[in-house]
């Protein structure tokens, strides 16, 4: 299934990668413990901005459009140093950065899974590009500040959102709708799913044994090696 990647303007992209800088200032800001400099804070900023694309491109064996393209890296850097600065305002301003969040999201989960689509890719191959590039700045900031992966935590369906919108479009696709109107409901489709998740508190479930009899004793292999 060849199909062509979803396109949108560069403004467009230029405007979601400086709002990934925001959001990676914002974040360092919360981190006063870990006395983060202002170099620092540029790195959260861009690796949160552009650490979507980056990833994508890497696992697809492109060239990285952030890396070959100046304006990408020079909007994320300036608007850490904006978050930064100006950052007990934007804090006041959560739900607003929640939803340029969500819609982030699926704009850069549409390009990644179409982008993949493009190239040749199978739908589950897709599946995993479209959320690497939806989440992936997510990764890198919590690697690059040795933290939890937070996707893989209980949460407000980071990951899930990603996914549901990749996988509409994908979906789509494969009936052959056109890439703008599928990536446009992909984009819907992830908001949909991760603005109720956010301000409502939904989780995915957290990891649970099929069996949660308890026993007041010791274990069967307890008696085992004390026999």
């Amino acid at each position: 299934m060849l199909v062509m990647p979803f396109d949108v303007a560069l403004w467009i992209e230029l405007l979601a990668a400086g709002l990934g800088g925001l959001q990676g200032a914002l974040f360092a800001a919360g981190e006063k413990h870990r006395r983060i400099d202002v170099l620092g804070v540029i790195v959260i900023g861009l690796a949160v901005s552009l650490g979507g694309s980056l990833l994508r491109d890497i696992v697809l064996n492109q060239p990285p459009v952030v890396i070959w393209m100046n304006w990408y890296l020079l909007v994320a850097g300036g608007s850490a140093v904006l978050g930064m600065l100006l950052q007990p305002m934007f804090a006041r301003a959560e739900w607003l950065l929640a939803t340029l969040d969500a819609v982030v999201m699926g704009l850069f989960g549409a390009i990644a899974a179409s982008k993949a689509l493009s190239l040749g890719v199978g739908a589950a191959g897709a599946l995993v590009v479209g959320v690497i590039g939806a989440i992936g700045g997510g990764i890198l900031r919590d690697v690059i500040l040795n933290l939890p992966v937070s996707f893989l935590q209980v949460g407000s369906l980071y990951a899930v959102a990603a996914g549901a919108g990749a996988g509409t479009l994908i979906v789509l696709a494969g009936f052959g709708t056109p890439i703008p109107i599928a990536g446009l409901i992909c984009l819907l489709v992830t908001t949909a799913v991760r603005l109720p998740a956010f301000f409502f508190g939904w989780t995915f479930p957290e990891q649970r044994a099929l069996s949660s009899r308890r026993t007041t004793g010791p274990s069967a292999l307890d008696d085992a090696v004390q026999e």
